[in-house]
């Protein structure tokens, strides 16, 4: 997987570096497994914006995934990789013995015709979906639940993976891609590798429309608003925030202030913060 970085033919291809897409194999989805996606795009119930900078955007339909891997003991042979306009992640098709087709989060590595098992019994094997008690110390591995038969729940963006570090216990500790590590229930599944795309960091848009096309308004700066709108607004020229720190436009603070709560119930599993 490559990015493709383009020359400046005209302002929109200045600096805008893209995929190649070259390891997608099927561009149409599969009918059975899309559904229409409704969008709020930042609107409450009463059509008043209550998250800023979302709307617009190109229509999508939402790929069903299947981060649960609850068909066990069961072989599947990928039979695509596909793109997913709702994730920087690729996705491929897989279908099982019983002819039944899903889409999971395609890890780095695997490609069309492999197979690959959900279950305790399954081998260790790229792929593969197995509890964390049946998973090696430093293994690689991504989609992992947080409570045991919900499905996955981290470790799911591009590139993307968390590491095996001891084994203790009931629990399994963890370092995640934040560098967080965290205690987790053993009996909680996982899956072997790590995910495709690790160039999606390197995306550039190069311009204000593909930004708009994957319904991202636009950001305005607090120090250019009035001071109605914002804390940081109003002034002559180029004035400074004007308070003591950084603030939000409700007026707390910003920029490195910790927002969770500190009598959060899952605290006691984190051992080390990101």
């Amino acid at each position: 997987m490559s990015i493709r970085i383009y020359k400046s033919y005209t302002p929109g291809t200045r600096d805008r570096a893209l995929s190649s897409f070259d390891e997608i194999t099927k561009v149409k989805p599969e009918k059975k497994l899309i559904k229409s996606n409704h969008r709020k795009k930042g609107r409450n119930n009463r059509g008043i914006i209550t998250v800023r900078h979302r709307g617009g955007g190109h229509k999508k339909r939402y790929r069903s995934i299947d981060f649960r891997r609850n068909k066990h003991d069961i072989e599947a042979t990928v039979a695509a990789i596909e793109y997913d306009p709702n994730r920087n992640a690729r996705i491929a098709l897989v279908k099982y013995k019983d002819g039944e087709k899903r889409y999971i989060l395609h890890p780095s590595n695997l490609n069309v015709g492999d197979s690959i098992m959900s279950g305790i019994n399954s081998p260790f094997k790229n792929g593969n979906c197995l509890p964390l008690e049946q998973i090696p110390l430093g293994s690689s591995i991504h989609n992992v639940e947080l409570s045991p038969n919900r499905g996955g729940q981290i470790v799911r963006a591009a590139g993307t993976s968390a590491k095996i570090l001891a084994k203790e216990g009931n629990y399994v500790t963890l370092r995640l891609p934040s560098k967080e590590i965290r205690l987790i229930r053993k009996e909680c599944f996982a899956t072997i590798g790590e995910i495709s795309f690790d160039d999606a960091f390197l995306v550039r848009s190069g311009k204000a429309g593909r930004t708009r096309w994957l319904g991202k308004r636009p950001t305005v700066r607090g120090s250019v608003m009035n001071p109605c709108d914002h804390p940081h607004g109003g002034g002559e020229g180029k004035a400074p925030v004007g308070r003591t720190r950084p603030l939000t436009p409700w007026g707390k603070p910003a920029l490195g202030i910790k927002t969770r709560k500190k009598k959060k119930l899952s605290n006691k599993y984190i051992l080390r913060r990101r």
